[in-house]
């Protein structure tokens, strides 16, 4: 349902009202929370929600659509299971939610938030803070789109400065299920320590905006543990916290299990295995490298395995022998 100016009156939440708070998501990171990362955090430490990868919109409805498809590719083991996508075209929002629908995603996350330059050339993701009225237009396009998915929102306090008091009410008034704020300006970059400061006021927004029961408010940046994310929500009140860098090799992040130096090694090739299996002649074995600096550190020797991996590794079995060379009794 619509008011006169086509902001929607009711939220939508979806699978996010039968989630228990406070909501603990693992945030999407492009060439690191790929199908086969998602599926190890899966079986060993699975958070509440899951996130794809963000996928554009326009990609999606061109020629190079199969290429893309690759990256919404998802598992049962992940739901509830949510597609990041993003643009600048509400009509291409519209189409691709229903695309999603299709796909049978259990909601919708629409990326205004990406600080890199190339998606701000394209007047997308957190370049929209400075177009709040498309970026109203782009939620009601997903959301009429997507038939029923619960659409959520991903962006950041403000573009060059703090915005909230102007930024945050106008997404709000769309009526998302879920608003994630990450905690620093887009100029900001990763710079400087996330502004935790500022979520008390942003409840507040909330609460004057849409009420207690409006959309849930998720906190965002540098947060590493679960114990932390714990403290932030009892210190700010917000409705959860969505953890990223953590998760590096650490697939165990939303289980509180710690892992021993053996185990985290044997996933670890766990993980190429499925990697390559899951992106063979599609994804560079490169990418995977990239997860080898957090699953082998802190113990002797690791710095030179870490050198071997990087120097000498082309396969899943090269990550195998020279795990195995160092470390035999995992042979067992």
């Amino acid at each position: 349902m619509k008011n006169s100016n086509g902001i929607s009156n009711g939220v939508n939440k979806g699978f996010w009202d039968q989630l228990n708070k406070p909501i603990f998501a693992l945030a999407p990171m492009a060439d690191v929370t790929d199908l086969a990362f998602r599926t190890i955090i899966a079986k060993y430490g699975k958070p509440p929600v899951m996130w794809t990868e963000f996928v554009s919109v326009d990609g999606l409805l061109s020629p190079g659509k199969p290429k893309l498809l690759v990256d919404l590719q998802y598992t049962e083991a992940e739901r509830p299971i949510v597609a990041q996508i993003f643009g600048a075209k509400p009509e291409n929002f519209y189409q691709v939610a229903q695309m999603l629908k299709a796909m049978r995603f259990d909601g919708i996350d629409i990326n205004m938030g990406c600080p890199v330059k190339k998606v701000l050339n394209q007047a997308s993701c957190s370049a929209l803070i400075k177009t709040p009225a498309l970026a109203q237009e782009i939620i009601l396009a997903a959301r009429e789109g997507g038939g029923g998915l619960p659409v959520s929102v991903k962006t950041r306090i403000g573009f060059k400065t703090n915005e909230i008091e102007t930024w945050i009410p106008q997404i709000l008034a769309t009526k998302p299920a879920a608003l994630i704020v990450h905690l620093r300006t887009v100029k900001e970059m990763s710079r400087v320590p996330a502004h935790w400061e500022l979520v008390p006021e942003i409840m507040r927004i909330r609460n004057q905006e849409s009420g207690i029961k409006g959309p849930l408010i998720l906190g965002n940046g540098d947060v590493m543990s679960l114990a932390e994310a714990e403290q932030k929500v009892k210190d700010t009140g917000c409705d959860g916290v969505m953890l990223g860098r953590g998760i590096f090799g650490n697939p165990w992040l939303f289980s509180r299990h710690q892992p021993s130096t053996e185990e985290k090694l044997r996933v670890m090739i766990e993980h190429t295995y499925l990697f390559e299996q899951t992106f063979a002649g599609v994804k560079s074995f490169d990418v995977m490298k990239k997860h080898y600096k957090a699953y082998v550190a802190g113990f002797d020797g690791a710095k030179e395995i870490r050198t071997e991996l990087m120097e000498q590794a082309k396969t899943a079995a090269d990550v195998e022998r020279i795990i195995h060379k160092h470390f035999p009794k995992l042979n067992n």
